[in-house]
């Protein structure tokens, strides 16, 4: 959807195999890249960093709240090859809203943060604006909810201080963060875990 709210004309469009291998070298970067770099320096003594699990997250609210970072450094990441690029996505929208109607009041974020673009008839793609997430999960929460659990919250290590006592881990009713190595700093759903029905 353009930004005046008319949809795009046929010859505008990008097809979704092509937005899914964009999505995927930018998931690319996002892991090899942007985290990578700093964890040289940041490192904990062990060569381990704090993430959080998303098979233990209960999505609480703390990780916006307990960092010492404002905003936190918990973001929402979004796994798109997971997603089912939904034209009702319960990760955008709230569950009782009105006419469908993209209005802030029947969105789920409450900083306006995800993204909504008209893929093709009838998918539609959802891009996080990490300046704009404060790591609240509430999206994540109906992610999981009710869709397939495509959006996860990750410590973005381009940002966290990695202390040596996190303060969100203190906290964390859920035991959810953990200590992973600083080479694979990042815990997403594998292929294995995804199943068979996975999108490619």
């Amino acid at each position: 959807m353009s930004e005046d709210g008319k949809l795009k004309r046929p010859e505008q469009r990008i097809s979704r195999r092509q937005i899914l291998a964009e999505c995927l070298r930018g998931a690319g970067v996002l892991v090899m890249g942007g985290a990578l770099g700093s964890l040289v320096t940041r490192g904990h003594a062990d060569n381990t960093v704090w993430q959080i699990d998303p098979s233990k997250c209960v999505q609480c609210g703390k990780c916006a709240t307990d960092c010492v970072l404002n905003p936190s450094a918990v973001k929402c990441v979004h796994q798109y090859r997971v997603c089912g690029y939904c034209e009702l996505c319960f990760g955008y929208f709230v569950d009782q809203r009105a006419n469908d109607e993209e209005r802030a009041e029947n969105q789920r974020c409450p900083t306006n943060a995800i993204r909504r673009t008209f893929v093709e008839d009838p998918y539609f793609q959802y891009d996080i604006d990490e300046l704009k997430c404060i790591g609240c999960g509430i999206c994540v929460k109906g992610c999981k909810t009710f869709g397939n659990g495509s959006l996860v919250l990750q410590v973005r290590h381009d940002r966290c201080l990695n202390c040596n006592e996190c303060n969100i881990a203190q906290n964390c009713p859920a035991n959810a963060f953990v200590r992973v190595p600083a080479q694979t700093p990042y815990l997403l759903r594998t292929e294995q875990e995804e199943g068979p029905g996975a999108k490619q």
